[in-house]
């Protein structure tokens, strides 16, 4: 079964919703059954790679008050996941180059992409890492298990651009408008973080939908 996971190195609730899908993976002794690729989409495009206060980006684009509801709510549901979201330590920034290195990672090696992912979800929200500066980035591919020189040469050049617009009008054609999207065998849908019982469900029935018809 391939699973293709839109989603944002800055996004809370795809980090969250990795967590819970992965769970729900394991619970269900899938997991060489099932090819995972993560895929782009930038919340903010237009974020510079100069490291910004996100609290009052947050709050421009939504309203006072929205980041310290955000903070507590995300708080208490990472909690369980084993998720420790520092939103003190979180700052706005470009996320071009990280999905850059991720698509790089999955034409490299495609086992290690999901483990770079989830080094930048940890990097960014818990350690409040700078997911735009290029060493940085190096080392988090090198802690994913990938040639940390190789990365740095990726960034330096403009590879894997255009993959990462593709991503994009993939997002698009597929009219998804919100993130964690995990598209199963490009057909199915399951939108946002779902709890984990809900992820074991849809994907037995997905499997079950999924499945080639008996012969006759």
């Amino acid at each position: 079964m391939r699973i293709d996971i839109w989603s944002d190195v800055v996004c809370p609730w795809c980090y969250l919703g990795k967590r819970r899908f992965e769970r729900a993976v394991a619970s269900l002794g899938w997991g060489g059954e099932v090819e995972v690729r993560m895929r782009a989409y930038q919340l903010d495009p237009g974020a510079s790679r100069e490291p910004g206060d996100l609290r009052a980006s947050l709050e421009r684009k939504y309203g006072p008050g929205a980041f310290d509801a955000m903070v507590t709510r995300l708080v208490a549901l990472g909690a369980p996941e084993g998720i420790d979201y520092r939103f003190d330590r979180a700052q706005r920034v470009n996320t071009r180059d990280a999905h850059r290195l991720l698509a790089w990672a999955w034409a490299t090696a495609p086992e290690a992409q999901g483990r770079l992912a989830e080094r930048l979800f940890q990097a960014y929200f818990e350690e409040g890492a700078d997911v735009a500066d290029h060493p940085a980035l190096a080392r988090f591919a090198a802690d994913a298990g990938l040639d940390a020189d190789a990365a740095a040469a990726t960034l330096a050049s403009t590879e894997f651009g255009d993959e990462v617009a593709g991503d994009s009008q993939a997002a698009l054609e597929r009219e998804i408008t919100g993130v964690p999207a995990f598209v199963i065998e490009d057909r199915l849908l399951i939108p946002g973080a779902q709890e984990v019982d809900t992820f074991v469900a849809v994907l037995e029935r997905a499997r079950q939908r999924l499945a080639p018809s008996p012969e006759g």
